[in-house]
């Protein structure tokens, strides 16, 4: 199936660099100089495991002529209507435009569906940009540094969807089955490829677990450290449910790397734990949660990933009921931010336990997607208030008026508050664990953003 992705924005910001990026090379040319691109350009781009055809256009200008500008603005207007989607550009460092308002309100005419990206949001510069592109109301707007790389993963939230749901329909035109009932959405995320790293130090079993989990020796082994160097991905059903197996290069404290195959190894790690949905952070049971493991740990919590510990060699722990309850003390003292984190033991070697890690894989991904109604979130907050208002600071309390969630992958939760410096870190980290324990949000990363609002719903 082929599924195609325009470029589209007014001159100078930043579709030809977005090009380059996602095709992976130099191809737009890109200069300061507004109107450099003229004609379409198209490209396969790949981000993830996501690959489409994307196109390069010409600046939108409002004119109407017959002069050059008026026709290169009709040829982008045509790759609009022709591509699957459409990646609306606006440059957050200028924000929100007439001429970004004019044409958003020509797109919305179209049932072509639209991403507006932020470009240019490096820095504090085009933060408020940011935020005036959710007023075009085209949705969330996906904040980017195209030249310096920033913001992929975000993209590929975004778009993912859209390639899934288009796949989904194409498969289900060509079986021409009749509609079972369910809507395509929920189809096409279950169809998604679970896109799952197995990540860890150096030599603690992350290449023989992914050789039990696909019944070959697909992967390289030795008892050497550091076997393994790029990050490999392959496609693994089990159950019905289909994955893409991560292997990794082991990561070692950034003082001890001092070779660049290595650094450019470890970069590569970093970069699928980037694009992972649920991490599992491979531990050697003879020497558990050490300071390396707990540092990756929490680059995943950080990158708002899933994480699942597998604690390897477990069949050569001798004290098995000391060796866990050391490791649980070890989490509440050294991971707090983050409670809950599933713990599975197992053996690569024989495949003991792996069952139980896939079971726990499907569980934590199930709660990183979950999706709370905001009604049940505002009754829930009602009942929080009553019992522990937030504290007075300087004499003075920050009345918290409204939440919502504004996404999941991780959850993350938008606190509408009359001051927002007047609610303190301590009340924000009570009011996310209340939320993790009445929703049952464990073992996932949480996000709480505090804004200052006020309730929609409340009477005028």
């Amino acid at each position: 199936m082929s599924y195609t992705v325009a470029i589209i924005g007014r001159p100078n910001v930043g579709k030809s660099t977005l090009f380059n990026r996602l095709v992976g090379k130099r191809v737009a040319i890109v200069d300061d100089q507004p109107g450099v691109t003229r004609d379409r350009r198209e490209g396969q781009a790949t981000l993830s495991d996501l690959s489409f055809t994307v196109i390069d256009t010409a600046g939108l200008e409002d004119v109407h002529d017959n002069s050059l500008e008026s026709r290169m603005r009709a040829q982008t207007e045509q790759a609009f209507l022709e591509a699957d989607i459409a990646l609306m550009l606006i440059d957050a460092r200028d924000g929100v435009t007439p001429v970004d308002e004019h044409f958003c309100q020509w797109l919305r005419r179209h049932k072509t569906p639209v991403i507006v990206v932020a470009n240019k949001c490096e820095g504090k510069a085009g933060q408020s940009g940011l935020l005036e592109a959710y007023a075009l109301g085209m949705g969330e707007p996906v904040p980017l540094s195209a030249e310096h790389g920033e913001g992929l993963v975000d993209l590929y939230n975004a778009l993912q969807p859209h390639v899934d749901a288009a796949k989904a329909d194409a498969d289900y035109a060509k079986t021409q089955v009749v509609d079972s009932g369910k809507e395509a959405d929920d189809e096409a995320i279950n169809a998604r490829p679970l896109q799952l790293a197995i990540v860890g130090r150096p030599n603690v079993g992350k290449s023989t677990l992914v050789n039990k989990l696909l019944g070959e020796e697909r992967m390289l082994t030795g008892p050497e450290a550091g076997i393994t160097r790029d990050s490999i991905s392959v496609p693994w059903i089990h159950g019905g449910r289909e994955f893409n197996l991560i292997d990794t290069a082991g990561l070692r404290r950034r003082a001890r790397v001092n070779e660049k195959v290595e650094a450019l190894s470890g970069a590569e790690t970093r970069r699928a734990i980037d694009f992972a949905q649920v991490v599992v952070l491979v531990l050697d049971a003879d020497d558990m949660l050490e300071k390396q493991d707990l540092t990756i740990a929490r680059n995943i919590i950080e990158e708002g990933r899933a994480l699942i510990l597998a604690v390897n060699k477990w069949d050569t722990i001798s004290n098995t009921k000391e060796a866990l309850d050391k490791l649980h003390d070890r989490l509440q003292t050294s991971l707090p931010q983050v409670r809950g984190i599933p713990v599975v033991t197992l053996s690569a070697l024989t495949g003991r336990g792996l069952n139980k890690m896939l079971d726990a894989v499907l569980d934590v991904y199930e709660v990183w997607n979950r999706r709370i109604p905001t009604a049940k979130l505002n009754r829930w907050l009602e009942e929080i208030l009553e019992h522990h208002q937030a504290p007075l600071i300087s004499g003075r309390r920050s009345k918290v008026r409204y939440i919502t969630q504004p996404k999941t992958r991780p959850p993350t939760f938008a606190l509408f508050v009359s001051h927002e410096k007047g609610l303190p870190e301590s009340y924000v980290r009570y009011l996310a664990n209340s939320l993790r324990e009445d929703f049952n949000l464990w073992g996932i990363p949480l996000r709480m953003i505090v804004r200052k609002g006020t309730n929609p719903f409340a009477p005028k």
